[in-house]
């Protein structure tokens, strides 16, 4: 018998939403989901996606875009701009063709609408398979 199969690192995840029930909501169904999926942190506006980001270092950042002091897209900037890249997956109730191209112009790869939880399992996942490193900033599957 051969060694044991090494052990993948789970995709660390930071959680950015202004309501703390979409954050606890989100957390755990990401950490019900998938062993493969971290929720390392979370933030409640810009400022504290910011800090988390740079201190966390996650790989994936699930990020609201209406927050208390300001929106995703500009914090979105912010964080491609970090040495650190993190995939960014934007999750919001105010999707729309405009809101795409902006968050892909961004760095964005992907905007989900809320409250779709399944298509967000379905991209991260993908991120999963694909093995890439997620700082590409590839399109996902699907």
């Amino acid at each position: 018998m051969g060694p044991a199969p090494a052990k993948s690192s789970p995709i660390r995840i930071l959680v950015v939403d202004d309501s703390e029930i979409v954050r606890k909501h989100l957390g755990d169904f990401l950490r019900s989901a998938d062993r493969s999926f971290a929720v390392c942190g979370e933030a409640a506006d810009c400022r504290g996606a910011l800090m988390k980001a740079k201190e966390l270092k996650p790989d994936v950042v699930i990020l609201d875009f209406a927050l208390p002091d300001g929106d995703g897209i500009a914090v979105a900037r912010e964080i491609c701009a970090l040495p650190h890249k993190a995939a960014i997956l934007m999750y919001t109730m105010y999707n729309s063709p405009r809101l795409e191209l902006e968050a892909a112009q961004a760095g964005i790869l992907r905007v989900v609408s809320k409250p779709a939880t399944s298509d967000l399992i379905v991209l991260l996942r993908g991120l999963v398979q694909a093995k890439a490193p997620l700082s590409s900033q590839a399109p996902l599957p699907g």
